[in-house]
């Protein structure tokens, strides 16, 4: 048994890292049941089935209304009907720990300011998909060429496929940077598993790859990057195997 302490936990909404506002997150996840009681059903008690999964996203922290702080985001956040890409790691972002991710759209943004007390704020994002219970590829860190992370080890292949889900937050990088989910049976020999989107010149972004239902995601993974240029460019990586 392995507990964790919140206190590394982490935000990030589209490619806005939101760790340094907030001190407190949630992902709730439940399912819809239907009843399915009949007459003379054994023990008298009432029986159902599963139906469909949702996800919510709950944070709260502190107000910052800088450039680029999270009111600035959040308050463009809610009023857009784009879904962002979400992650939410509760025991920080660092290579091989779990996280969440689901792409959302945010339904609430509060700021609160009691006479005695500091400025605060709290958002919900409901999870369009339910939310994948994923591993980080790479910790969120800069680099400056082109490289792997370290590989991930899931002791056995799966068949479902997956989603994998980029967030590049910063860049300097003065040519193009091309991001991909790799996986191999042997630790050994690399294949091409999901492709994400160029990311141009400066750009910051986030993106979700659906790797299809039905494809086999070999045993290991690992994050590739080509960088091209110079500069360097801030990203973090995650993984849901389905």
């Amino acid at each position: 048994m392995a507990f964790i302490h919140g206190k590394d936990a982490a935000v990030i909404h589209g490619a806005n890292p939101l760790t340094s506002f907030l001190n407190d997150g949630s992902v709730s996840q439940d399912i819809e049941t239907a009843e399915t009681t009949a007459f003379g059903v054994a023990g008298g008690a009432k029986t159902y089935i599963v139906g469909l999964r949702d996800a919510t996203l709950s944070a709260s922290g502190l107000f910052d209304g800088t450039a680029s702080a999270v009111d600035e985001v959040l308050t463009a956040s809610i009023g857009s009907d784009t879904l962002a890409p979400v992650l939410f790691a509760q025991s920080g972002i660092a290579a091989g720990n779990g996280c969440y991710i689901l792409q959302a759209k945010t339904t609430s943004y509060e700021v609160s300011a009691p006479v005695g007390d500091v400025v605060s704020v709290s958002y919900d994002a409901q999870a369009d998909g339910g939310a994948d219970d994923a591993i980080l590829l790479v910790a969120l860190a800069a680099v400056t060429a082109t490289g792997n992370g370290t590989a991930q080890d899931n002791s056995a292949s799966t068949a479902n496929g997956g989603i994998a889900q980029l967030h590049v937050t910063a860049n300097t990088m003065d040519n193009d940077t091309v991001f991909k989910v790799q996986h191999s049976a042997d630790n050994s020999t690399w294949a091409d598993l999901a492709t994400f989107t160029t990311v141009a010149t400066t750009v910051t972004t986030s993106e979700r790859v659906l790797v299809a239902t039905g494809t086999t995601v070999n045993r290991y993974l690992r994050a590739e990057y080509t960088a091209s240029g110079t500069g360097s460019i801030t990203f973090t990586m995650a993984f849901a195997r389905r």
